[in-house]
């Protein structure tokens, strides 16, 4: 029987009930692999990855037990969004200027100019 695959997809955010093997993913019910800004629409530095990894841990440990499902990936997925938000209004997070397509899809930048 084939495996399920569950995930949630937002606009930064992708969540998939699988491992990694070979750059594919790979139907794993007890694993959540979690893809960040599969379009680079922003500019990474470690400690905001490392921040964005605890509340994905967080928020997986407060889901611990109950039941696995689309529903509970997209909460996750929405809680991350927020979290991306809140990074992008305090700076900790900047718009990459070399992305494919600049939409500003969580607004425009905050800059201490136009504030």
């Amino acid at each position: 029987m084939n495996e399920t695959l569950l995930k949630c997809t937002t606009r930064h955010v992708r969540i998939f009930t699988a491992r990694v093997e070979n750059n594919d993913l790979v139907p794993d019910p007890d694993q959540l692999t979690l893809d960040l800004d599969p379009d680079n629409e922003f500019l990474w530095t470690e400690s905001v990855i490392k921040e964005i990894q605890q509340r994905f841990a967080e928020l997986v440990a407060s889901h611990a037990g109950g039941e696995l499902s689309d529903y509970n990936l997209r909460k996750i997925g929405s809680e991350l969004e927020g979290t991306i938000r809140k990074l992008l209004q305090a700076g900790k997070l900047s718009y990459n200027p070399e992305c494919r397509v600049l939409n500003y899809s969580m607004g425009l930048p905050r800059t201490p100019e136009l504030l």
